[in-house]
């Protein structure tokens, strides 16, 4: 049935189709205007297509670099001994200088005599010192919690006491080496 139907629309059309012989070199004209609109409409392609992958690229950065910056200054810094009150930040001041006062009088007891006490002794300062910054962190976890503030504080001390104690040793070593040396004159 469908057979008849195209031959029939076949037979109805006869007369009005274009038989007539193409002049010559037609597929050739052909080709090239054909070849002449693909790059044509290549090149307003090219021209009216905006790259965005540097632009996106670029805007992805700056929103990873927001994001590190914002998670890094939301997180709180370790608190110390001076965030808790005024007088915990005199205890801390005073501590502090005392330290230092005792590390420079360590230092200039240095000969070699006295070499390996004090640098026993400024490693137990430094595994202190250590325990010192876990309990900053323990302090700010913690809420200032008063069992934190004292183990600081008692941190504090023990490293006093160990200088306090090189101190002496090297007191009582020169002595020593002085008394032996008299007893040989």
């Amino acid at each position: 049935m469908e057979k008849d139907n195209l031959d029939s629309l076949f037979d109805n059309l006869k007369d009005q189709f274009d038989i007539e012989t193409p002049q010559n070199h037609h597929e050739q004209r052909f080709l090239d205007k054909l070849k002449a609109n693909t790059i044509a409409s290549t090149e307003v392609k090219k021209t009216s297509r905006f790259n965005w992958k540097p632009f996106l690229a670029v805007a992805a950065s700056i929103i990873i670099c927001l994001g590190l910056f914002t998670t890094l200054q939301n997180e709180p810094e370790d608190l110390d001994l001076a965030s808790v009150s005024p007088e915990m930040s005199e205890t801390q001041d005073f501590f502090t200088v005392t330290i230092e006062n005792e590390l420079k009088k360590l230092n200039k007891e240095r000969s070699p005599l006295t070499e390996q006490i004090i640098n026993d002794a400024l490693a137990r300062i430094q595994l202190l010192e250590t325990d010192y910054k876990k309990l900053k962190t323990d302090l700010t976890e913690s809420g200032k919690n008063q069992r934190v503030i004292y183990a600081m504080i008692s941190n504090f001390q023990t490293r006093i006491d160990i200088l306090n104690s090189v101190l002496e040793q090297i007191e009582i070593v020169k002595q020593y080496k002085s008394n032996s040396n008299e007893n040989i004159l």
